[in-house]
């Protein structure tokens, strides 16, 4: 559970946690089986991202009275794909479930993804049937978004489907041997494959705070998914060049058969600002295009690691 900034949900969240994984038999009722939740160890790994408010303090309050709360602490903010990495990293179980550390992503789906864990699929993800308290265009936006990376590349993409899963620990290792830096988990999920199954779920709304994740904050996830997964845009650039090329020589041509066979006068000013304004976009958005890959290339080649962890359980690294 990766938490920047979620000191008022963090105790409400073990509780529920606790709360479930101490139920004993549980039953699933949207599929009709039971499951002992005693059977199985658990662990809750929080990865503080760099919380500027009270977050470490809580988790290091709610450590000292539950042995089950690990804290893999960056020193600094590093997004919350890294810090999804950061968390797989010192995941030590047979499987492990990612889900928001405010109360949006419900325990209660936990048993099921156990359920169908043990039914050999590697990678159980929640599609959501609801997504609570967001706004219209915010949706809108997020389906568009998944259609047009769907369109752009081979990989299946699984629209409104987020980070709430469980992972085998093959999978797991699998996402972690991808060290890349521009990380865009989501897709990764789908890019190392695996046998895959769907529950649906509603989300819930926050219980505590604002979530940092703004108009700006999911418009730079979609270049990153975008530019991670597809060079469409590139592609894209050419045939916008192309097409431009091709209705300036054909506009050229037009202009020299009404002059020659017409005597028809070149109109000068206005047609040359047009023709230079309309080439000079062209140029602007294809470059823009290229700079956000070579930006990731640059990015990539100088082999930071994805994340530096400060301590882990109050020991310094």
């Amino acid at each position: 559970m990766p938490a920047y900034n979620e000191s008022g949900n963090l105790k409400a969240m073990v509780g529920e946690l606790d709360s479930l994984t101490n139920s004993g038999l549980f039953v699933i009722e949207n599929i009709g089986q039971t499951i002992n939740l005693n059977d199985y160890e658990w662990e809750y790994v929080f990865v503080n991202d760099g919380s500027k408010d009270n977050t470490l303090q809580v988790l290091r309050s709610l450590r000292q009275d539950n042995a089950r709360v690990n804290i893999v602490n960056l020193s600094r903010n590093f997004g919350k794909e890294n810090a999804l990495l950061a968390g797989m990293d010192y995941a030590s179980g047979d499987a492990v479930i990612i889900m928001d550390a405010d109360l949006q992503h419900p325990v209660t789906a936990i048993p099921e993804m156990i359920y169908w864990w043990t039914q050999g699929y590697d990678d159980v993800y929640g599609r959501r049937s609801d997504r609570g308290r967001e706004s219209w265009l915010r949706k809108r936006l997020s389906l568009m978004f998944y259609s047009m990376l769907q369109s752009s590349t081979r990989i299946e993409i699984l629209q409104n489907v987020g980070d709430f899963r469980l992972l085998d620990r093959r999978a797991i290792d699998a996402i972690r041997s991808l060290r890349e830096t521009q990380r865009y988990t989501k897709g990764l999920y789908c890019w190392v494959g695996y046998n895959k199954k769907e529950f649906l779920f509603k989300q819930g709304d926050r219980l505590e705070g604002k979530s940092s994740f703004n108009f700006r904050g999911l418009l730079n996830l979609a270049i990153e998914g975008i530019t991670c997964f597809t060079t469409a845009p590139l592609r894209l650039s050419a045939i916008m060049g192309f097409i431009a090329s091709f209705i300036a020589l054909i506009y050229i041509i037009i202009v020299l058969i009404k002059t020659i066979f017409w005597g028809e006068p070149v109109q000068g000013y206005p047609t040359l600002i047009c023709t230079i304004l309309f080439f000079s976009g062209i140029q602007l958005i294809a470059l823009g295009i290229t700079g956000e890959y070579i930006g990731r290339i640059f990015n990539e080649t100088k082999r930071r690691p994805p994340y530096i962890v400060e301590s882990f359980n109050e020991t310094k690294l």
